[in-house]
């Protein structure tokens, strides 16, 4: 079961390591909104919503903070390098954390990739879902809470 919604954010700990810089959950709370998304370099559908994913990084660069999480599901999933290999291919320039004793994906209670959690900007969580579809429903989330008007 994931986190349920207007709960708190977690604390960003227990990374196996930070690719593209490091974060903390204060730098985020009081900030801006921000988008959590989890994804495996063994995950087909994580790959193919990237590219909207980084079209979403671009277009609310001022707006939303974007994290990625890189949860794996095997042993060759915990490759360090082939983490930075994929991320490098598919143009992910967010920071990356890197879960790979998944403390941050219990801490999200999240099972799945892809995953996408919207916070506001007061750390309270205000969508969640799961799966390679539904693009136009986390645009819709994530302009709710940036206040855009459809």
């Amino acid at each position: 079961m994931a986190l349920k919604l207007r709960s708190q954010m977690p604390e960003l700990q227990g990374a196996s390591a930070w690719l593209n810089g490091e974060v903390t959950k204060d730098e985020l709370v009081g900030n801006k909104p921000t988008l959590f998304h989890f994804w495996s370099i063994s995950c087909g559908l994580c790959k193919e919503a990237m590219p909207n994913v980084n079209e979403f990084r671009d277009l609310y660069r001022d707006q939303l903070n974007v994290i990625a999480v890189h949860m794996p599901r095997s042993e060759k999933d915990l490759n360090l390098e082939e983490i930075k290999k994929v991320a490098e291919e598919h143009g992910i320039t967010q920071p990356i954390f890197v879960d790979n004793e998944h403390k941050l994906t219990d801490a999200f209670e999240n099972e799945y990739v892809p995953a996408y959690y919207v916070f506001d900007e007061e750390g309270q969580l205000r969508h969640f879902q799961a799966g390679g579809g539904g693009m136009k429903m986390l645009t819709k989330r994530v302009n709710r809470v940036l206040g855009i008007k459809e």
